[in-house]
């Protein structure tokens, strides 16, 4: 009984670690891809780091308004 609670511990903190890199990684799609449509529409660098910024936000306006 008690090796297969220690082992659901160890799951548990394996679990919790992958959930850490996850956080901690880059930025995320919606930023990459307002960033990549406001450079193809503006080709301005200042448009796309705000755009980058709101991210899904941009990209929502562009599809429904573009």
């Amino acid at each position: 009984m008690r090796r297969h609670t220690s082992e659901i511990r160890k799951v548990k903190k394996e679990r919790k670690m992958g959930n850490k890199t996850v956080i901690k990684s880059g930025i995320s799609f919606g930023s990459v891809l307002a960033i990549t449509i406001s450079w193809s529409v503006n080709h301005s660098i200042i448009w796309a780091i705000i755009h980058g910024c709101l991210s899904w936000l941009y990209v929502i306006y562009y599809a429904i308004f573009k």
